[in-house]
């Protein structure tokens, strides 16, 4: 099996030697083509990389694509898609890590080799990461907090807003967005209770999580719900559509077309904070060639997010961006949105 995968890489003894003037050879591992901002994000690199290839001041580049998939098979199928890219010792890696664990072993391996590693979206816990660029996940969570916040002002200790989390707890976006959410709602001082706490991350997972809400949380129980991302989110929200449960409001994180559907027709879900998938895509390719190319480059990009709402989905761009100059809160008192950062 892995002869054959070698194989389709083109890693054959015949392979003819890179000089100074190949391609340069960057692999491209992704996390899953099943969660519909991970393909936005492909679609933006991608792009990128049509982008480069047309402007004759850059060196010519090869992207190696390949997609680890979900759950247990996809981690087992990534570590084996980067022990096949190391074997080509290619001039870079772009990793989307799924298990911000699993995948330090890789990375580690790629350090010894001498191949940078750029990752993005998900973080690894051991390693060097010449670059990490993501969405400011803590931020995204923190925005629907401050919205849950302003929406449920007024709770008190006797009836606490009851809150129900979707998470994944197994890569950094996610962490950083649940931390995110409760911080928010701390610094608010809005009493609440978390009355539940579900893994999901993509749709299997979230119809599953969505049939056990319900089946947890009987009409008039709980108030709301809050989805690390519209993977698994959507299909918790279509669930307590199907059930005609308006009782909850959902808090979700992505910015899915579905989801800024959801919201515009006054659907289960009320924020949905949106990342910028394709400038993160893109970016991500950016700086690797500058990196290639022998300039400085961040040790941490994060991207600013748009906190989508019915007040504002006018100003939202959509997951391409571009990524609007100023973003301003759509609940009182309409502070700015933290803009970009990046970290030298």
């Amino acid at each position: 099996m892995r002869l054959l995968a070698a194989l389709l890489l083109g890693l054959t003894a015949t392979s003819a030697p890179r000089t100074e003037h190949s391609p340069l050879e960057i692999g491209v591992v992704y996390w899953s083509m099943n969660i519909a901002g991970q393909v936005a994000m492909r679609r933006g690199l991608e792009q990128e990389a049509v982008t480069l290839r047309h402007d004759p001041s850059h060196r010519p580049i090869r992207l190696t694509e390949l997609v680890g998939g979900d759950g247990q098979a996809g981690v087992d199928h990534q570590l084996a898609e980067m022990d096949q890219l190391e074997a080509r010792k290619p001039d870079a890696i772009i990793l989307q890590p799924i298990d911000s664990a699993a995948l330090s072993g890789p990375v580690l391996r790629a350090n010894r080799a001498g191949i940078p590693v750029v990752a993005y979206d998900q973080y690894v816990l051991h390693g060097h990461l010449a670059c990490f660029l993501a969405s400011n996940n803590l931020l995204a969570g923190h925005l629907d907090g401050e919205y849950l916040a302003n929406r449920f002002r007024g709770r008190s200790r006797a009836s606490p807003l009851r809150l129900a989390i979707v998470e994944y707890p197994y890569v950094s976006s996610t962490v950083d967005r649940v931390d995110g959410l409760l911080d928010a709602l701390t610094q608010a001082k809005l009493p609440y209770r978390i009355v539940g706490r579900y893994e999901a991350v993509e749709p299997v997972a979230g119809a599953a999580v969505g049939r056990a809400l319900l089946h947890d949380h009987p009409a008039g129980t709980l108030d709301a719900v809050f989805c690390i991302n519209d993977g698994g989110g959507l299909a918790v929200a279509d669930a307590f559509e199907r059930a005609h449960r308006h009782d909850t409001v959902f808090a979700t994180i992505d910015g899915d077309p579905r989801a800024v559907a959801s919201i515009r027709r006054g659907g289960a879900i009320a924020i949905d904070t949106a990342q910028f998938c394709g400038p993160l895509g893109a970016e991500s390719l950016r700086w690797t060639y500058a990196l290639l190319a022998g300039k400085p480059v961040p040790r941490q990009v994060l991207l600013t997010v748009f906190p989508v709402t019915r007040e504002n989905l006018g100003a939202y761009p959509g997951w391409m961006g571009p990524i609007p100059a100023r973003i301003r809160k759509p609940w009182p008192p309409h502070d700015l949105v933290p803009g970009t950062q990046v970290d030298w």
